[in-house]
């Protein structure tokens, strides 16, 4: 795990975006595709509405997110409708888009077909993960009643799964695919994120989710 540590957010959200900018475009200088997978909430919107001005080939990259909650692509707690507001515009508007929420009645009735979509894209070249303070990270919670599946190294590219922290049905990407990502990112900040992160990397995944991307990952912080 690499920690870097910034004097404000606003730098942090440049720097982050900065980075990720140029891993994609120096992924699409030898291959003729990119992906990147992004988490919802609110605190990657300075990033995103920064990255979404870069100056790279945007038509050549595929963006979905890490998760998402089973409402509508309207609802305030869609993380789609908050992509599309803050990362798929500028330039950014001509990458394409895997949009996570179908219309289906559950998102069992969408994993599959999603996860092929999703495996067309794979590895991913960068992941931008987030943390809760009870250290989940996509929708994958402790107490998730599909938690070890998703875990598994064997488990598919999607997986829906309920949990006690999560107040609607989510579908979320799984381990194996987070983890192989080509650049994987983890942001966050305030002190409760950092104290989360320093506890979580004491437990197994099963408690900590967020655990099992630590080693390979990059992590963001700012006060």
């Amino acid at each position: 795990m690499e920690f870097k540590e910034y004097p404000d957010r606003e730098m942090l959200a440049l720097s982050v975006a900065d980075r990720i900018a140029g891993q994609l475009g120096q992924h699409l200088r030898t291959s003729p595709t990119a992906s990147l997978c992004v988490p919802g909430g609110t605190s990657p919107i300075p990033v995103f509405e920064t990255l979404s001005g870069a100056d790279i080939d945007w038509d050549r990259v595929t963006i979905f997110l890490g998760d998402e909650r089973w409402v509508d692509g309207e609802h305030k707690r869609s993380n789609g409708r908050l992509l599309r507001r803050h990362l798929l515009r500028d330039r950014a508007a001509a990458a394409s888009h895997i949009d996570l929420y179908t219309g289906d009645e559950r998102p069992e009735d969408a994993a599959d077909a999603l996860s092929q979509r999703i495996t067309e894209h794979l590895p991913i070249t960068v992941a931008l993960l987030g943390m809760g303070n009870d250290m989940h990270t996509a929708s994958l919670f402790p107490g998730g009643d599909r938690l070890a599946e998703a875990l598994a190294s064997d488990a598919p590219p999607l997986m829906a799964i309920h949990a006690p922290g999560a107040e609607e049905p989510r579908l979320t990407l799984t381990r194996p695919v987070l983890s192989k990502a080509i650049h994987l990112h983890l942001l966050i900040m305030g002190p409760e994120k950092r104290e989360a992160l320093e506890r979580a990397q004491k437990l197994d995944p099963l408690e900590a989710p967020i655990r099992a991307f630590l080693d390979a990952a990059t992590v963001h912080w700012a006060e």
